[in-house]
Order: C-alpha cells, then structure tokens, then sequence
C-alpha cells in the first residue's frame, strides 16, 4: 500500500504539471552549446513559451507525452516515495532520542531516489514503441542510456526535496504553528521543500536534459557529451554560470507545483489509510 499511495500521489501532480515539464524542456534545449546572443530566442520566459507552445503547436502539445509522464511517475516515485516512507514508519529516521535525524533522512532520500530512477529511466526515454525501437538498435543497455547522468540529479533532488520536507513537517509540529495533524503542515512543508528542491536540481535538470536529447553514433554512444560531468563543463564553459540555470522559472513552475501537490497527496493519503486501517 505503500508503494501504491506514493504512485497514485505522483500521478495526480502530474496530470497537473506535465504541461510545465514541457515548456521547462524546451527552454532548456533552446540555444544549446550556443553562446548567449548569437542564437534566436523562441521562448523569451516561461508565459512566452505557454502562449507560442499553444498558438503553433496547439493546446494538446501541453500534454504531449503525459502516458509516459504517468507511467515514469507511478514507477519511479512509487518507488521512491514508498521506500522512504517505509524506512520512516520503521524509525530508521530518527536518532536514539526519538528526534528526526536530518543526515539519516537526506541519506534515505538519496537511496530511495537512486532505486526510483534508475529502475524508472526506462520510462523516461519514451513509451512502449519507442522503447521497443531503442532496444532494438542499441540493446537492452539503451534503454538505460543517459540514466548515469541522471542519477546525481535525483540523489541530490531526493535527499533535499524529502528531507526538508520531513525536518519542516517536525519542526512545524513541534512548534505548535497549526493543529495536530493539519493538512495545513504537510502542506506548508512541501512549499518550503518546493522552493529547495528547484535550487538544488535545476543546473543538474539541465544537463540530464541534454544528455537524453542528444544524438548518438551507431552504437548508441553521445555525439555531443562525454557524461555529466564533461555536460557540466561544455555548459558552463560555452554559456556561463547562468547557463547551468536556464530555464530555471519553469522549473520552478513545474517542480515546484509538483513537489507540492505530490508530497501532500502523498502524506494525506497516508493519513487516511493509517486513519480507516487503525
């Protein structure tokens, strides 16, 4: 039960972020490896490119890709929500004085994190035709292309999303600020985490962009980066510091919204299983 109400909790955030996910790609891919100014701008800022997506691609080019959406979330973050879940409700968080341990959560985060997207990054590269023609002309390890890059995204996004959320909720509950058992603590939680989250993962959301977008050679290498970290560098060397940060508005509209509505989902959910189980 666990697993299935961290899935269904990532879903409903989805079905109301996945337009954001997007206009955050897409601006993150405009003027790739192209020095600032020398390239023309698309999208000027996250309203631009809902308007321009819109009026040249249509309204249902906002939900492109929402199958494989749901799917890569009810897997990756059922996973990911679930395990860190169970290792809460069995009290491997806390220190021996009963006290939430932030090091334990943000290390629990990070491996939950790791096992959600590594066993999740099938998903994200496309649905079921697309996975079938990748693994036919690259393999089985194609299907896992680009997901070493994406592993230090999630760890560092996992730990500091569920961590925060968790040592917010605490301090919140041990503060008094709203009643025992609000929903307004879960929710006022993962607004702080949202925040967090979106400052820690943007540069590495960035780069595990480029690296599943970029073109291969026949045997499925990378045409454009070596890893992450070569990514990283080209980046930063071609675009500067702020290149690491493009498309950071959308990010937060997207990552935001969704580490919100997917951590309250998740907790309230919870709630009333434990609530009607007791």
């Amino acid at each position: 039960m666990d697993f299935l109400m961290s899935g269904l909790a990532a879903c409903g955030a989805c079905l109301f972020t996945n337009p954001l996910e997007v206009v955050k790609t897409r601006m993150q891919l405009q003027g790739e490896l192209q020095a600032p100014g020398t390239y023309q701008r698309h999208y000027r800022n996250v309203f631009h490119a809902f308007i321009t997506i819109g009026r040249v691609d249509g309204l249902a080019a906002l939900q492109k890709g929402l199958g494989p959406a749901l799917l890569y979330q009810f897997l990756m973050n059922g996973i990911r929500l679930g395990t860190y879940g169970l290792a809460e409700a069995g009290g491997y968080l806390h220190s021996d004085d009963g006290s939430l341990s932030p090091a334990r959560s943000a290390a629990a985060g990070a491996l939950a994190g790791v096992m959600g997207a590594y066993l999740g990054s099938p998903i994200y590269m496309g649905m079921f035709q697309a996975l079938t023609k990748i693994g036919q002309k690259h393999g089985l390890v194609g299907l896992w292309r680009g997901a070493m890059g994406g592993l230090p995204r999630v760890i560092i996004g996992s730990s500091t999303q569920l961590c925060t959320f968790s040592s917010t909720k605490d301090l919140m509950t041990q503060w008094e600020l709203f009643p025992p058992q609000s929903w307004k603590v879960a929710l006022a939680a993962s607004m702080v985490s949202g925040i967090a989250v979106v400052l820690a993962m943007t540069p590495f959301d960035v780069v595990s962009t480029r690296l599943y977008n970029q073109p291969t050679d026949t045997q499925g290498k990378g045409l454009m980066y070596r890893g992450m970290l070569d990514a990283l560098l080209q980046t930063a060397r071609t675009e500067g510091i702020f290149g690491m940060y493009k498309g950071i508005g959308a990010s937060y509209f997207r990552l935001g919204p969704h580490t919100i509505l997917s951590l309250f989902f998740w907790d309230q959910l919870r709630t009333l299983y434990h609530t009607y189980t007791k």
